[in-house]
């Protein structure tokens, strides 16, 4: 189960933004982080789930959303997440451990998966002004990773990485998302 899931969970960017995900399904997706572990069991994380229109306008445009596509500023309207899921650390619970941030993230991108969504992990935002937007008190939360969550809209095909080693990802001209990854082979010492 876990495996047909890990291989089905892909980064989206582009998603039918129509299609909305219900409010109990974005809660249901931090709710599943209550059970995961957490360095020293601190549990220091907390969530601010972003599904209003007027708050998706004001945080789509402080989104960094493709490092190895510079020319691409993001989706176009249509094709924008139908709910963001911004992860902060709660300065009264501990300091940040970005361990836990991962172990968070991917647990909702595998849930949201496992719901028929996908998403985009992303922590090229304008962290300050996300806090302002959203009402967060940044004295005490700090604004760490942002998911970004919809209706998949674009394919995303894993090859192989090919003889230059590079893992940069890419499109084609039809669109089609191509990810490389390693063997096996290749990651085992």
């Amino acid at each position: 189960m876990i495996r047909q899931l890990a291989e089905r969970s892909r980064t989206y960017r582009r998603f039918f933004e129509e299609v909305k995900i219900p409010k109990e399904t974005l809660w249901g997706l931090v709710d599943l982080t209550r059970f995961v572990p957490s360095t020293a069991n601190g549990q220091v994380l907390t969530y601010r789930v972003v599904d209003s229109e007027d708050e998706k306008e004001k945080i789509f445009p402080l989104i960094g959303w493709a490092g190895a596509l510079p020319d691409w500023d993001g989706p176009k309207k249509g094709e924008r997440p139908s709910a963001y899921i911004l992860i902060c650390c709660d300065a009264k619970r501990g300091p940040k451990r970005p361990i836990d941030e991962g172990i968070a993230a991917q647990t909702i991108m595998l849930g949201a998966t496992e719901e028929g969504y996908g998403g985009c992990m992303i922590a090229n935002f304008k962290r300050d002004e996300a806090a302002k937007i959203l009402g967060i008190d940044t004295e005490r939360y700090s604004p760490e990773l942002l998911l970004a969550l919809g209706k998949p809209k674009e394919e995303v095909v894993i090859v192989p990485v090919d003889e230059s080693g590079s893992m940069k990802y890419y499109r084609d001209e039809n669109q089609v998302h191509y990810v490389p990854k390693r063997r096996l082979e290749d990651i085992l010492m």
